[in-house]
């Protein structure tokens, strides 16, 4: 039904003036009155009423949600395969810590991730062997941070498989991840989370360490049968370095989509004090498929000058800590390697952003000289 209009009234109430006079001469005066009021009575209510608010369109529905990571590694390695090679805008950091205890140093980590406003630049993920107990629980940035994990020894490829898993988690949880970290739980920054993020995202190359005819490569390359690492993986290809890198996204989807060097590597060895797959896995494959995509050098520091203790380099003690310490690791300069030629590159000068292997005891001394010496830089 149509709503009548002011003009409409208005022509309405002139056609009813005669009415009114025909009235004023047949009715009493009451009923003129009665009549003309009631009309004003109806424009006046039509003018003062307010006009409604047009009708809004119901808000879009939410995004779906992504479906959770496959439980099964294969699966998780194929759909982390397919991600977008192009991380989104802004670039990210994932700092990926592979641990079989709780992490000694997380109040310093905490302080390094909290001392900066920019809180949106990275993500924590972590690798927990399951068959340890973590006490105490991981708790303010570590909250909730970690995967999926499954038992990871040395010696074995469940160290590797479990990089790759973290790889594969960091990939498909956030689109802007675009540099991938690896660290023990024995690493300390050396540098503010600023000075660490212009580093790594002013990077396209990854960090990792790609040295040829290193002493003992032949064994190691041998460890699992004398032809075992055949057709895929000949000698003369073989690689060692450190076992902690950042990986560009691009390599990242590189090591989770791979299922050619992989399953050599994933084979247990015959002679273990030569088997080392997470120091020999991404050099390789990273060599292998893009040589020229990564600067061949780890950012994380770590002394061998005193030879190998177990298979481990040098513990630092918490007497040991100290501004002076600091600085001297910050100084050091990375070994590179180019095109299987092992030695120091005259050009380069990448600052080491993390070191390792410090003692649990040292986490006192270490905080006491975080705002002023680690993260001043």
């Amino acid at each position: 039904m149509l709503s009548p209009t002011p003009l409409s009234l208005f022509c309405a109430l002139l056609l009813c003036l005669p009415l009114a006079v025909v009235f004023t001469i047949t009715s009493p005066t009451t009923n003129i009155t009665t009549t003309v009021d009631c009309l004003k009575n109806q424009v006046t209510k039509f003018l003062r009423k307010k006009p409604q608010a047009p009708l809004q369109s119901p808000p879009p529905p939410p995004p779906p949600q992504q479906p959770p990571p496959p439980a099964d590694d294969e699966s998780l390695l194929q759909v982390a395969a397919r991600v977008n090679p192009t991380p989104t805008h802004p670039m990210k950091v994932a700092f990926m810590f592979l641990t079989t205890t709780p992490l000694p140093f997380a109040p310093l980590w905490e302080l390094y991730f909290n001392q900066t406003n920019k809180q949106n630049l990275f993500n924590i993920y972590i690798h927990a062997d399951p068959t340890h107990k973590y006490r105490p629980p991981f708790a303010g940035v570590f909250a909730d941070r970690v995967i999926p994990s499954k038992p990871a020894q040395r010696q074995t490829p469940t160290l590797t498989s479990a990089a790759r898993r973290l790889l594969a988690h960091a990939l498909l949880d956030d689109p802007s991840n675009a540099m991938f970290v690896l660290l023990s739980p024995s690493c300390i920054p050396l540098h503010s989370f600023d000075f660490t993020y212009k580093t790594l995202t002013r990077s396209n190359k990854s960090f990792i360490e790609i040295l040829e005819n290193e002493a003992g490569a032949h064994d190691r390359w041998a460890a699992r049968g004398e032809h075992a690492m055949l057709p895929e993986v000949r000698f003369e290809e073989f690689r060692i370095g450190s076992q902690f890198w950042a990986l560009t996204r691009k390599h990242a989807r590189l090591v989770v989509g791979d299922w050619s060097i992989w399953p050599k590597f994933n084979q247990s060895c015959l002679q273990l004090d030569t088997c080392y797959p997470e120091e020999n896995y991404f050099p390789t494959l990273i060599h292998v498929r893009d040589p020229l995509g990564s600067v061949s050098a780890t950012l994380t520091h770590v002394d061998w000058s005193r030879g190998s203790s177990g298979g481990h380099p040098r513990t630092y003690r918490a007497s040991e800590v100290g501004p002076q310490l600091v600085r001297s690791l910050r100084s050091k300069r990375p070994r590179y390697g180019y095109d299987g030629i092992n030695g120091s590159d005259s050009i380069r000068r990448d600052p080491f952003l993390f070191a390792r292997k410090f003692s649990p005891s040292c986490i006192q001394a270490l905080m006491g000289i975080a705002k002023d010496v680690i993260f001043k830089d």
